[in-house]
């Protein structure tokens, strides 16, 4: 009998290329504007190939974008891409905004009983 081979890890959807923690502090690095990418390995103590290959696999699934800018590449924000992560979350919505509801309930129940005192 024949196991069924792993399967490779993926980056080619977001959710798998934000689980890095490094290409999530890309991320939040880049909603500031536009940077380098040597500018970004100095900011995050990393390599700039390291920072080059985090960036290109966000590129790949569309988080970020580059341009040449003279002698550099530039990097910036593409949030159209977190589009999947949006939708996703936004599923839970319902879920937080009753337990605000709830907790909300609460404090009103906590300052009515106080002024009852």
């Amino acid at each position: 009998m024949m196991l069924p081979m792993a399967r490779a890890a993926t980056t080619s959807d977001v959710f798998n290329a934000i689980a890095e923690p490094q290409r999530r502090e890309i991320l939040a690095l880049l909603r500031a504007g536009e940077r380098p990418v040597t500018e970004l390995a100095q900011e995050l103590g990393m390599t700039q190939p390291g920072a080059s290959k985090h960036l290109r696999v966000l590129r790949e699934v569309g988080l970020v974008r580059d341009r040449k800018a003279g002698k550099q590449r530039l990097y910036g924000l593409d949030a159209r891409g977190l589009r999947p992560i949006h939708e996703w979350t936004g599923g839970f919505e319902r879920f937080w905004n009753e337990s605000f509801d709830r907790l909300d309930a609460y404090v009103q129940d906590l300052k009515q009983a106080r002024q009852e005192e």
